[in-house]
């Protein structure tokens, strides 16, 4: 369907913020949604402070295209992208959506840190735990050996 030069003016001036803005852009092909699946989805991702936007894959190309290193992955099929200042945030959301609407719903590639990335190293770059669980993870790892030693203490203690 065309659209009007105002209109794709208005497109453009939105990918230009969103490339000048985002710390990541995720490439999400969508097919078959229903409305409902899509708002509520927009509505969660906008919760987690994740954009959701659709646009022609021209101005995609158009705005994107020469703006970061590598090579463009192929954007084959209805195309938006999720964008967020946070650099891992669009990418694990989207994968989450992605496992709830199987059919309807995959990463395809994106920008991370100026690099485009294909749809492989997008989806592992989406497997990456959260700020929260790392330090965790941390916190687990650096307590361990203080568990361990404790236990052998209460071992030996129990022997004596």
């Amino acid at each position: 369907m065309a659209i009007t030069k105002a209109k794709k003016e208005t497109i453009l001036s939105k990918l230009e913020g969103v490339k000048g803005e985002a710390e990541s852009i995720v490439f999400v092909k969508f097919n078959g949604m229903a409305v409902s699946d899509t708002t509520s989805m927009r509505e969660e991702l906008r919760q987690k402070g994740v954009g959701y936007f659709v646009a022609k894959k021209t101005l995609m190309k158009r705005t994107f295209g020469e703006a970061f290193t590598g090579e463009m992955p192929q954007l084959d099929g209805e195309i938006a992208i999720a964008y967020s200042t946070e650099a891992i945030a669009p990418a694990q959301n989207i994968k989450e959506f992605a496992a709830k609407y199987k059919n309807n719903l995959a990463i395809v590639g994106g920008v991370f840190q100026g690099v485009f990335k294909n749809q492989a190293e997008m989806t592992e770059i989406a497997s990456i735990p959260s700020l929260q669980v790392l330090r965790g993870m941390f916190a687990q790892l650096i307590n361990s050996p203080r568990q361990r030693f404790a236990v052998v203490l209460s071992k030996v203690a129990e022997t004596k």
